[in-house]
């Protein structure tokens, strides 16, 4: 039996604005073993980012509402302290590597002393072992490991982005986060860097959350497909039974739009736009953009377990 990694009861995570409260978690709930990879794929603004800073408890001065129950490997982390979230869980138990991490590297300090940094920080190691790690770990991620005595501009967008993750890799989490980590990448960059994921997950049985709205990147990397809309999941599912056969009618729309090389097909579109978060509609989220939509869709429909370990949030599967 896999063991489990992590588990997300009730989590909600609201931002007071201006304007009111935007509820970007809203209830999640989400299970995932070790030596697991997963997809959280949705449309920009569905509280993708929203959830994985709620897990790296990485919040911002306007929050409103954190609540929820977030185990890992067996420990409630939200009773933690921040003192002892940050030194015990943050960065060794859970690291990530941020959207738009090309631009997280200081341009003053050499590439090795910011990536060895988490070693002397959190470990105690010192900065001489701490290089010699830093090496090894760049040598995994396909960067010469010269590239330690450089500085950041002097490395391409496809180096900086290795460096990163590199940097979230070098304590030996048991899980990394990984927000949008090929967005800013051309397309055959794109492809080496997924490359370099592929090995490290087969090599080192490592455990990633991979945040995207890219789904056809993420097809050959993840174990499970995680799907959400408007602060909700609204599917889980195996990555064989979404990429090939999803549920949910947002899903469905989802890999509608996405082109395959070996079978021709008209591309769909979505049509609308996503729900604002201040003031989301009642029943349904997705029901006003909703083809399939019918009369229940006025009332929120719970997450239904299906056969095979499917959850669909839709009233069509009660």
């Amino acid at each position: 039996m896999a063991e489990k990694l992590l588990e997300v009861r009730n989590l909600h995570l609201y931002f007071r604005t201006t304007k009111g409260t935007v509820q970007a978690v809203d209830n999640v709930d989400l299970d995932m073993n070790r030596d697991e990879a997963v997809a959280v794929i949705g449309e920009s603004g569905c509280g993708k980012t929203s959830f994985i800073r709620a897990l790296l408890r990485l919040l911002p001065r306007n929050v409103d509402r954190y609540t929820g129950e977030v185990t890992l490997l067996g420990t409630d982390i939200m009773k933690l302290s921040d003192e002892r979230f940050r030194t015990q869980v943050r960065w060794q138990q859970m690291s990530m590597v941020a959207q738009a991490a090309m631009n997280a590297l200081n341009p003053v300090l050499k590439v090795g002393d910011q990536v060895c940094e988490p070693l002397i920080v959190h470990k105690g190691i010192p900065k001489k072992q701490a290089l010699a790690q830093a090496a090894e770990v760049f040598r995994m991620v396909g960067v010469p490991a010269d590239f330690l005595d450089r500085y950041s501009f002097e490395l391409s967008g496809g180096m900086r982005q290795r460096a990163i993750i590199a940097m979230a890799l070098i304590t030996k989490p048991d899980l990394v986060i990984l927000d949008e980590p090929t967005s800013a990448l051309d397309m055959l960059t794109q492809a080496n860097i997924m490359n370099v994921l592929k090995s490290i997950k087969r090599d080192l049985q490592q455990s990633f959350i991979f945040i995207t709205h890219d789904v056809s990147t993420t097809s050959e990397l993840v174990d499970r497909g995680v799907v959400m809309y408007a602060g909700h999941i609204v599917e889980a599912s195996t990555a064989e039974q979404f990429f090939l056969n999803p549920f949910h009618p947002y899903s469905q729309k989802l890999m509608a739009s996405v082109p395959t090389l070996k079978v021709k097909k008209e591309l769909e579109f979505i049509p609308g736009q996503p729900p604002t978060l201040i003031n989301p509609p009642e029943g349904c989220r997705f029901a006003v953009r909703c083809e399939k939509r019918f009369e229940m869709c006025s009332q929120e429909p719970p997450l239904f377990s299906l056969e095979g370990g499917r959850h669909v949030k839709c009233w069509l599967y009660k």
